[in-house]
């Protein structure tokens, strides 16, 4: 691995439609209210990349400092345990990272602030800073919340709350509470992502003392778990096409379709490693549901 394939995968941009799909979505419904923005919408898109980047690079360094990145882990080498980025390089790059998205964050801010109180923008900020901190204390730190079994919340938070919920008052000045709908969607959607790689990751976790909510519950009830995810999840989006009395937006619902196909793949696996493949289909399905959303808002 060279150093610039090293530095890609310390990205790992195969993360980055997911880290989107709540985005979209929320600009999807933005459009639909009459309320776009095409500057909103890019730097809501450069802001969201830039946290994930953020996160990927925090991941890479901090499972690298316990122990986590070993010869035993199941997914791809990460950049420092490569050996090809140094500790000290990485920090750099996090440092430099955190800048970027909170600068692009700030225009962001600035772009949707107009009409908004004094409190809501401080409001924003903070939200900025907290993404900034979730992205770096997820494995770095005595007291890492991926390490405490509490990636999964901040998960559905994140991916699925605050970019959806988050970004929607930025372009209409107001909040709109069906949102709550496609927020738990996308949120499940992104938390079952994290499960199975939990679940792929499960006995290299328990070794290494990363007790993910995979390692504290067991594999056959992460499967169950898993199960629910993806359920409540397309509930959550047909009560969001229902109550919009939309019906074009039934075509968000054409990717769960290879979800439930997944669903029987998880049940019936033994093998985590062979759960690798399996996160891609559930991180683009969830993408896709979203780039449907948005187009069937925007028709």
């Amino acid at each position: 691995m060279t150093k610039k394939q090293a530095w890609l995968e310390a990205f790992r941009l195969r993360t980055l439609p997911l880290s989107l799909a709540g985005i979209i979505v929320g600009s999807g419904y933005a459009y639909y209210t009459n309320h776009w923005n095409n500057s909103i919408f890019v730097f809501a898109m450069i802001t969201t990349v830039l946290f994930q980047i953020l996160s990927n690079l925090a991941n890479d360094l901090g499972d690298s400092l316990k122990g986590t990145d070993n010869e035993q882990r199941v997914g791809p080498m990460r950049a420092v345990q490569s050996g090809q980025i140094t500790k000290k390089q990485m920090k750099i790059a996090i440092t430099i990272t955190s800048i970027l998205s909170f600068s692009s964050a700030a225009i962001l801010i600035k772009l949707g602030s107009k009409n908004l109180s004094t409190e809501f923008i401080l409001f924003y900020f903070v939200l900025a800073l907290l993404c900034i901190l979730a992205a770096i204390t997820y494995t770095i730190g005595k007291k890492a919340y991926g390490y405490l079994g509490l990636g999964d919340l901040m998960v559905l938070f994140f991916f699925g709350f605050v970019s959806v919920l988050g970004v929607y008052p930025l372009y209409a000045k107001s909040i709109d509470l069906i949102l709550i709908l496609p927020a738990f969607s996308i949120g499940l959607l992104s938390t079952a992502v994290l499960n199975l790689n939990n679940m792929r990751d499960i006995e290299n976790d328990r070794t290494s003392n990363k007790n993910t909510l995979v390692v504290k519950i067991g594999s056959k009830n992460a499967k169950t778990y898993h199960s629910l995810l993806i359920i409540v999840a397309f509930w959550s989006q047909f009560s969001f096409v229902l109550l919009t009395e939309k019906l074009i937006l039934l075509i968000s619902l054409i990717p769960f379709i290879l979800l439930f196909i997944h669903l029987k793949t998880v049940r019936n696996n033994q093998e985590p490693r062979l759960l690798d493949p399996e996160l891609k289909k559930v991180a683009l399905s969830t993408f896709f549901m979203a780039i449907l959303t948005f187009i069937s808002c925007s028709i």
